[in-house]
């Protein structure tokens, strides 16, 4: 027969044993709970996508009303775009387990300790390049192509707000004109035109599409529709052609970018460039009181009937932050916003941001090579 001691010894082993096998299930449960042991990587997809590019929208609305603050304020506009976005995880855990096996005269007696531990890591590398170089000055000085223009009115923006925002004019009538830092009323002509576009182009009556001319590359061409129109479109029609100085017998015209009006079967479009652009949303500013007594920005344009009936985009300020605003910075201890409500203020600058993909303002200089090491 053993003796005791050897017996309790051997029964102390046991239940410690027990404990070590237990620890072992509770921590694969642990595991199992965590994504199955699995990678790490697609659990962050989902989340990760959708934050980034919600950052990266807010900041380029950010970035964008600022600029056209600036330019009111003849400061230097200064564009920087996100290049990269890397994400590198690590998830690092471990468990130890340990046990005293002790005779019966010990005073510490038995002991089963057990430890787990994790550490999460997440290390994201954001490359940011500043926009500079003769591309982009091209593409920010350069007009618009005058099909980008018509292409987005094919696709549904309404007529009197795209032309108003881009055009400086057609056939040789004037759109209200910011250069020079000078501002220059629309002609009246101008504005009706456009209003009028608006309302046919709602019913279809005007299109556009790009026919192939032979030495000449793609040619985009604005064409009337002549078959099965109403006779109040028939007449806002001819008004249009009258206020642009288009004849009457022409059912289609090419487009072509001029200040001046070409030929009779042409359409002649004075676009504007992305600084043209932003500058004139800038008139549109509500400079704050201080600023204009200091002349520290330019002054106020005061609009006509005719812009007012229509609608115009507006760009609040104030003192204090604004709450649930669209898009907002501070600049020069003031604020400047545009409105959640204000929907024409908010489709502007979206068209701003969208003119910039047209323009090709993008560098093509090359990126840093990032190096993520493995965790």
């Amino acid at each position: 027969m053993k003796p005791k001691n050897h017996r309790r010894a051997a029964s102390g082993a046991a239940n410690i044993a027990f404990h070590i096998i237990l620890a072992a299930f509770v921590w694969l449960a642990m595991c199992g709970s965590l994504a199955g042991c699995g990678s790490l990587g697609p659990t962050t997809i989902v989340a990760d996508r959708f934050d980034y590019s919600a950052a990266i929208a807010e900041s380029w609305k950010q970035q964008t009303l600022m600029n056209i603050v600036k330019l009111r304020y003849l400061d230097l506009p200064v564009f920087v775009d996100v290049a990269s976005v890397v994400s590198g995880y690590s998830l690092q855990t471990g468990v130890s387990l340990n046990g005293t096996l002790s005779t019966e005269r010990a005073v510490q007696g038995n002991l089963l300790a057990a430890g787990a531990q994790g550490v999460y890591t997440d290390r994201p590398t954001i490359t940011y390049a500043p926009a500079t170089g003769q591309k982009f000055l091209r593409g920010l000085l350069e007009p618009i192509d005058p099909r980008n223009i018509f292409f987005m009115l094919q696709s549904g923006y309404a007529a009197d707000f795209l032309l108003g925002m881009t055009v400086e004019s057609l056939n040789g009538v004037r759109n209200r004109s910011t250069a020079a830092g000078i501002t220059r009323e629309a002609d009246p002509e101008f504005l009706r035109a456009i209003a009028l576009l608006r309302e046919v182009q709602t019913t279809g009556a005007v299109g556009m599409r790009v026919e192939e001319e032979k030495g000449k590359g793609s040619t985009a061409v604005l064409f009337f529709r002549r078959d099965d129109m109403p006779v109040e479109v028939i007449e806002k029609v001819g008004e249009i052609r009258r206020l642009l100085k288009m004849p009457v017998g022409p059912q289609k015209f090419t487009l072509r970018y001029s200040p001046a009006r070409g030929a009779d079967d042409e359409l002649t479009v004075n676009s504007r460039s992305m600084l043209q652009i932003m500058q004139a949303f800038s008139s549109y500013i509500d400079v704050p009181e201080e600023h204009m007594r200091d002349h520290s920005a330019l002054p106020a344009f005061v609009q006509s009937s005719a812009e007012l009936q229509q609608g115009v985009v507006q760009i609040r300020s104030g003192k204090e932050r604004p709450i649930n605003a669209y898009a907002a910075v501070r600049y020069r201890d003031y604020w400047f916003w545009i409105e959640q409500g204000d929907l024409r203020t908010k489709r502007a600058l979206n068209a701003v941001i969208l003119f910039f993909t047209m323009a090709d303002t993008g560098t093509q200089e090359a990126l840093p090579l990032i190096t993520i090491p493995a965790q």
